[in-house]
Parts: structure tokens; C-alpha cells; sequence
């Protein structure tokens, strides 16, 4: 399998564009009980593009943006109280209790290990956490979708997903803070670009375009006016170090 930290470096562009955002209620709760998030260092860990670190930084908090693949840093928006670093996360290089919180967002399956959880509580004061969205089956649309994927899928990336979760529970004080539904709206080439974002599906090859024949032919199934949308449910889970 390709090594996590280079796997998306082809995809930059299309996770950029057509990766949705995080519920709002799901990032309000990493934050809660925290005070002014103005006064909050946050340690966005597997930053990729930049989503979450904005949705922190918009929030008023600072955030240390931590990716180590150059493609996905190189994507992202500057932010003046977002500052980049070329780092990954078993060794972010920063000083202990050097952050109020550690966040991993959507990324916390690639390094769901022993050695990144110790240095998560290493550099974190006050709080670890981790936001990661998943597909709401019982909307008929994102049902098939995730049919597609499960069809076309070249690695059990979907169930390290689910893997993540649980290994995040076994930090101390781990709970469910929040479970956020939102909704994406695609027209037929975010719906593609969707798809092509997903390390875990072929974006090219033979393979690729019987990946693409699926979704037009899904689009053309469920789209009204030209757009479909997918259902979605974020996760917050949060554990407090103090």
C-alpha cells in the first residue's frame, strides 16, 4: 500500500475542490468548554489542503497546520493564524504542551497508532480530538453512491475509517461529543471530482473510467436541475487531558 503520506499527492487538486466541509456543530464541539477560541493554539494533524484548519481559524483560534506532503500544503489558502509545517504526526517536532488542542480531521485513520496517540497527549494541554464525516446510507442517492465505492474500491481505506473510531476511544476520558448531519451538493463534475479525491479509488486506466461510467450513470439517475446531493454525518470525538 502506498505510504499515507504520499498517497494524496496526485489528488491535491481534487481534494481541494470538491472535498466537503465538516459540520459547524461538529467543530463547535471540539471547542466547547474551551473558553475564547482567540485565545486557543490548535494542532491540526494530516491538515491536507487546509479545510479544517480554516474552519479553526475562522473560529478566532491559531492553528498549526501539520502535512507532510508537499502537494496537499501547496493547495492550501493562506490564513494569517494558520502557520504550515512540514511534519507528520508521530513527530510533529513540536515542544511539549506546546498546544491547548490536537485535532486530526478526516486523517486520524493514517496514523491511528500508538506512537502518534503518545505524542498527540505529548504536545497537547488541554484536549485531543478528531472530526471525520462518513456517508448517511439512508438517503437513497448516498446509498448508491457508497455502493459504487464498495465496487470499486482498491483498499480497505473505509474500514481503517472505522478502525480510527475505535482506536480513538481508547484515549482516556474518549467520548462522543458530537454527531453533526450536513448535506453536499454536486453537479456531475464535482460528483467526479468527488470520487477522484479518494486515495482509495482508481482515477485512471481502464478502471478509472468504469469508475466513471458508474457515477455519470448515477448522476443521470438522480439529478434534478443538474446537481445531487449527498448526505452526511461528522463525528466529533473528543478526550480531555486535564
Amino acid at each position: 500500500m502506498t505510504d499515507s503520506r504520499a498517497r494524496f499527492g496526485s489528488r491535491a487538486d481534487d481534494y481541494a475542490a470538491y472535498r466537503p466541509s465538516h459540520a459547524s456543530e461538529a467543530v463547535d464541539a471540539v471547542l466547547e468548554g474551551l473558553g475564547d477560541p482567540g485565545k486557543l493554539v490548535i494542532a491540526d494533524v494530516g491538515a491536507g489542503t487546509g479545510l479544517s484548519s480554516h474552519l479553526f481559524a475562522a473560529r478566532g483560534a491559531n492553528v498549526i497546520a501539520i502535512e507532510p506532503n508537499a502537494s496537499m500544503r501547496a493547495k492550501a489558502e493562506h490564513h494569517a493564524r494558520i502557520a504550515w509545517r512540514d511534519a507528520s504526526a508521530e513527530a510533529t517536532g513540536l515542544s511539549d504542551k506546546s498546544v491547548d488542542v490536537v485535532v486530526a480531521c478526516q486523517a486520524f485513520h493514517w496514523f491511528a497508532t500508538p506512537q502518534a496517540m503518545a505524542e498527540f497527549v505529548r504536545i497537547a494541554r488541554r484536549r485531543t480530538a478528531m472530526l471525520q464525516y462518513e456517508r448517511d446510507e439512508s438517503d437513497s442517492f448516498t446509498a448508491a453512491y457508497g455502493e459504487i465505492v464498495r465496487v470499486h474500491t482498491t483498499d480497505d481505506t473505509e474500514e481503517m475509517r472505522r478502525r480510527g473510531l475505535l482506536v480513538f476511544e481508547s484515549f482516556p476520558r474518549a467520548r462522543l461529543a458530537c454527531s453533526a448531519k450536513s448535506t453536499h451538493r454536486l453537479d456531475l463534475q464535482a460528483l467526479l471530482g468527488r470520487a477522484a479525491s479518494s486515495s482509495y479509488l482508481p482515477a485512471s486506466g481502464e478502471m478509472g473510467e468504469r469508475l466513471a461510467e458508474d457515477l455519470r450513470a448515477l448522476f443521470e439517475r438522480f439529478q434534478t436541475n443538474g446537481y445531487v446531493t449527498m448526505h452526511l454525518v461528522t463525528y466529533a470525538l473528543t478526550a480531555d487531558l486535564e
